[in-house]
C-alpha cells in the first residue's frame, strides 16, 4: 500500500496504454510517476526526470497499466427489482401486459420512492462496487426514477453521497425528463414538476449535467427543448437519450445544443450524423440495452466511425433494458454485437467517455491529469475487450493512492 498525497511513488516495469494522440493505445514499455494525486511523468525509463530518481518503486512486472475506465452513463440510484417481468418477457408476455400487471418504469418509480434513504443508498452501494472492481474510477449517475420533486432530489442527493464514501468521483445527470408519471399529460409534467425540480437540485448543488428521454414512449423534441432552455439559463451542459427505438430527432436537437454526448443512437439519420459531427457531440454506445431487449437496429457505428465522431461506451445499468454492472462486458458487447475494435473500446471508457462527460483532467496517461489509474493483470489491452466474465484487475489508483 502507498500513498502519494505528500511523496512521489514510481511504477515501474509497466506497460503503459497512454492513449496519447487520436489514435492507436500509445503504448510504452516504461516508468509512471504519480506524487500529489496527479500524475508527474510516464514514459520511458531513460527519460526520468533526476529529481525522482531516489523515489521509492514499485515493480509492476510488466503489467498493463490503463487511464482509470470511466462509466459515462448510468442509472445506477433506484430501488427494486424487475426480474419478474424479465420472467414475464420470456414468457411470452407483451409489454402491454406487464404494464397492465404494474410492470415497467412506474414499478421502479414506486419502489424508490418508497425506499429510504438508507435502503436506497445500501442498495447502490452494492451496484457501485462491481463497478470499482474493474478498474472503475469515474461514474456518471442519472436521477429519473422519482418523477415528483422529493424522489429526484433524494436521487440525487445519493449519488452525492457515494463519492464521499467510496474511493470515485461521481457526475449527476437530473433525468427529470425520463417517463410520463401515470395519470398527467407529458407538458403539465414538463412545466409544474419537471422543470422546479430541475431549478431546485441545481440550487442544492447537485446537478453535473442535464439529461432527457427523446422518444416516442417518452417526450417530443419541443418538450426536452424547453428542459434543455432551462439547463443553458443555469448554466448547466446537456445531453440526451435519442434515437432508441425510433428516429424523433433528438440528436439533431442535442447538436442543437452543442450537447455533451447523444446516447443509444440505433435509429439516427445521417443529416443527425453530420449535425453532430459539426457540433462535437460525443456517441453514447449503450450494447447492454440491445443485448437485453433483443434488438435488432444497430447504431451506426462505420459511419459515425467516416464522420469523426468520437464514441463512448457505457454500462447503461438500470433495472429495466440494461441491469448490468460490467463495464469490461459493455466493451465485449460494443466488438461484438456492433463491430467496434479493441482500441475504439477501451477509448470507448476512457478518453472518450471523458470527453461525454466534459472532463478533460482524465481519460489519459499523461502528466498533469488525475492519478487515477487502473494495472491489470494483463499485458495487453486487446484482453479487456476479449475476455468474457473475467475482471482481471490487480490494483486500482484513486487520486494516487490504491483502493
Amino acid at each position: 500500500m502507498y500513498d502519494t498525497s505528500h511523496h512521489a511513488q514510481i511504477l515501474t516495469n509497466a506497460r503503459l496504454a497512454t492513449l496519447s494522440g487520436d489514435h492507436g493505445y500509445g503504448l510504452i514499455d516504461g516508468v509512471l510517476v504519480i506524487a500529489g494525486g496527479a500524475i508527474e511523468y510516464v514514459g520511458p525509463r531513460t527519460g526520468l526526470p533526476e529529481k525522482y530518481r531516489n523515489s521509492p518503486e514499485t515493480d509492476l512486472g510488466g503489467r498493463l497499466v490503463t487511464p482509470g475506465l470511466i462509466d459515462c452513463h448510468t442509472h445506477l440510484v433506484y430501488s427494486g427489482s424487475r426480474a419478474n417481468e424479465f420472467e414475464m418477457r420470456l414468457t411470452g408476455k407483451t409489454y402491454a401486459e406487464i404494464s397492465k400487471a404494474g410492470g415497467g418504469i412506474v414499478s421502479t418509480v414506486s419502489a424508490t420512492r418508497d425506499a429510504s434513504d438508507e435502503t436506497l443508498l445500501a442498495e447502490t452501494h452494492g451496484r457501485l462496487g462491481r463497478l470499482l472492481a474493474e478498474g472503475v474510477s469515474t461514474v456518471e449517475i442519472k436521477s429519473g426514477y422519482g418523477l415528483d420533486m422529493e424522489t429526484e432530489l433524494r436521487m440525487l442527493r445519493t449519488a452525492r453521497k457515494l463519492s464521499e464514501q467510496r474511493p470515485v468521483r461521481i457526475k449527476t445527470s437530473f433525468l427529470g425528463a425520463h417517463a410520463i408519471p401515470a395519470g398527467m399529460n407529458a407538458d403539465t409534467y414538463i412545466d409544474d414538476i419537471c422543470i422546479p425540480a430541475l431549478r431546485a437540485a441545481h440550487a442544492e448543488g447537485l446537478v453535473d449535467a442535464v439529461d432527457g428521454f427523446c422518444e416516442n414512449i417518452g417526450f417530443t423534441p419541443d418538450q426536452i427543448r424547453r428542459v434543455f432552455d432551462c439547463a443553458k439559463s443555469l448554466g448547466l451542459p446537456v445531453k440526451l437519450h435519442a434515437e432508441q427505438l425510433s428516429d424523433q430527432g433528438g440528436a439533431k436537437l442535442a447538436a442543437d445544443y452543442d450537447a455533451l454526448s447523444a446516447d443509444h443512437l440505433e435509429y439516427i439519420s445521417d443529416q443527425a450524423i453530420a449535425a453532430m459531427a459539426s457540433s462535437g457531440v460525443v456517441a453514447g454506445i449503450l450494447p447492454g440495452a440491445f443485448y437485453f431487449l433483443g434488438e435488432t437496429q444497430k447504431p451506426p457505428i462505420e459511419k459515425f466511425r467516416a464522420a469523426g465522431i468520437n464514441m463512448a461506451i457505457a454500462t447503461d445499468s438500470n433495472p429495466g433494458s440494461s441491469p448490468m454492472t460490467s463495464i469490461l462486458l459493455a466493451m465485449n458487447m460494443a466488438a461484438t454485437l456492433f463491430g467496434m475494435t479493441p482500441e475504439e473500446a477501451l477509448r470507448g471508457v476512457t478518453i472518450n467517455a471523458a470527453k461525454a462527460l466534459g472532463l478533460t483532467d482524465c481519460g489519459r496517461l499523461a502528466a498533469g491529469l488525475r492519478a487515477d489509474v487502473a494495472i491489470w493483470d494483463v499485458t495487453h489491452p486487446a484482453e479487456l475487450t476479449y475476455r468474457m466474465g473475467d475482471a482481471p484487475l490487480y490494483q486500482r489508483i484513486f487520486e494516487g493512492s490504491i483502493c
